[in-house]
């Protein structure tokens, strides 16, 4: 499905048949209280840097300044914020799964809801705005604004899980490299999946909080069937965040195992190197003592002299592998 803005920014936008689908879709977007009856529910899906799309937040959607100024908002985290009696303001985080980026850097989702009208405001494409609207346009989808809320984030949590569990099945991997050669397990893969984790992590946790304010709020908004559906939301993100938390600390463990291993290695050629410089001291001090070039050295005219030093010195390197064996230095 094609998610491109229109001229006007309009991505997508309907009106709901209470039955589960659209109504009618709509071309350009309305000015509202002129052109939207009163008991219809609109959903509006715009692109939130679209110039026409924000000019038209300014002056036909009927909103007051305060709440188009936060919909516009160029960095935002996870947060509700109740507009009067009647309105909620949400700027929810989900995966990024578009061609070419990281997982971990989210796409925002900003939405605002009212008895009549949902608009979502997104920069890049987010595949569970897309999702919810497949749901709609086969009859499956939402019958009322607060269903179409929820189906909107179920649809973000379905991709986060998911995307959590491709990085827990790398980690996995990562683990069982790191049993089988201890030595050669991929250190290079380990900081980016730590990355990744706090940056999920960071927008997960507060995300998880404004599901539970969600399931909280009073019965004028939400179905005890849906306080339900939120319940079991909050249910499932306190999960990811449970595990985020863990696959850090798993991340953290293979670090220190990493450095273990690199130390290890380390230390064991050092102790080679030392080994050898110890053999070849004696030997270097030999060679440079028959190496002086004076008269009156014992041996020089005798034609057994260089076999005599070379006995010498080879007897000196026994004697000194017989001592380090006895001290267990090696």
């Amino acid at each position: 499905m094609v998610d491109a803005p229109q001229d006007s920014g309009l991505i997508f936008g309907g009106v709901l048949d209470g039955r589960g689908g659209f109504l009618r879709m709509l071309k350009s977007l309305p000015h509202r209280h002129t052109e939207q009856a009163t008991d219809e529910h609109l959903w509006l899906h715009l692109e939130r840097t679209h110039v026409a799309a924000q000019q038209w937040l300014y002056q036909h959607s009927g909103l007051n300044e305060y709440v188009w100024e936060l919909l516009l908002e160029e960095n935002t985290r996870p947060r509700l914020v109740k507009v009067g009696d009647d309105a909620l303001l949400l700027f929810l985080r989900g995966v990024n799964l578009n061609p070419g980026a990281d997982m971990e850097d989210m796409v925002s989702l900003r939405i605002y809801v009212d008895r009549h009208m949902l608009i979502t405001l997104r920069h890049r494409p987010l595949r569970a705005a897309v999702d919810t609207r497949e749901m709609l346009d086969a009859g499956r989808g939402a019958r009322d604004l607060s269903s179409l809320l929820l189906d909107l984030t179920e649809n973000l949590n379905q991709r986060i899980d998911s995307s959590l569990l491709e990085v827990a099945d790398s980690i996995d991997r990562l683990e069982d490299q790191a049993d089988e050669n201890s030595a050669d397990f991929h250190r290079q893969v380990l900081t980016p999946q730590r990355r990744r984790v706090a940056s999920l992590r960071r927008f997960l946790g507060p995300q998880r909080d404004i599901f539970n304010q969600l399931q909280e709020l009073g019965g004028d908004w939400f179905t005890p069937q849906q306080h339900k559906r939120w319940y079991e939301l909050h249910n499932d993100l306190t999960r990811h965040v449970e595990e985020l938390d863990l696959l850090r600390e798993r991340i953290g463990f293979l670090q220190e195992l990493q450095q273990r291993f690199m130390s290890e290695r380390m230390n064991r050629t050092l102790y080679l190197l030392g080994i050898i410089s110890a053999l070849f001291l004696p030997l270097g001090f030999v060679t440079g003592l028959l190496g002086i070039n004076v008269g009156g050295m014992p041996g020089a005219e005798s034609p057994w002299g260089f076999w005599i030093a070379l006995g010498l010195m080879l007897t000196l390197s026994a004697v000194q592998l017989i001592v380090f064996r006895r001290l267990r230095w090696i």
